[in-house]
């Protein structure tokens, strides 16, 4: 078994502050990404809104997550030892698993993989966000 990533939030509050907290590196990368496409002023003024840094803070917080990935079996003797309810994405027939556990909703969300790691790892963290975190960032943001 591997894990990936460094954001783990046990509850709705750290998944808030987690989110501010890459607030500042999403609106920094936005802004140097812009200088190496040598935008104007002008040109960074009408095209780097707030909603292009919102997504940049998505990705920077979805990428984040913390996932661990392995065998069906390593998986199923992961989950021996907790009560979550699964929520599988993909096939049961593949023999190799990613999964994110979401505690503060007493689930673990997996993706089934049998040659890209990496790429099951970013397909989990994109569900998991669209799936669990927006809505949980919408609730606390009120």
């Amino acid at each position: 078994m591997e894990t990936h990533g460094v954001l783990a939030p046990e509850t709705a509050d750290e998944v808030r502050a987690a989110y501010e907290d890459v607030g500042p590196a999403a609106q920094n990368v936005t802004r140097e990404v812009a200088k190496a496409m040598e935008f104007s002023k002008e040109e960074y003024d009408d095209r780097v809104t707030g909603e292009v840094v919102e997504t940049a803070r998505d990705a920077l917080f979805a990428n984040l997550l913390e996932v661990h990935s392995g065998t069906r079996e390593e998986f199923e003797d992961w989950l021996a030892d907790y009560e979550y309810e699964v929520v599988e994405n993909g096939s049961d027939d593949v023999e190799k698993v990613a999964w994110h556990v979401v505690p503060f909703e007493n689930t673990v969300v997996t993706a089934s993989y049998q040659n890209e790691p990496a790429a099951a790892r970013g397909t989990l963290r994109r569900i998991v966000h669209g799936k669990f975190y927006r809505e949980t960032l919408s609730r606390t943001a009120d």
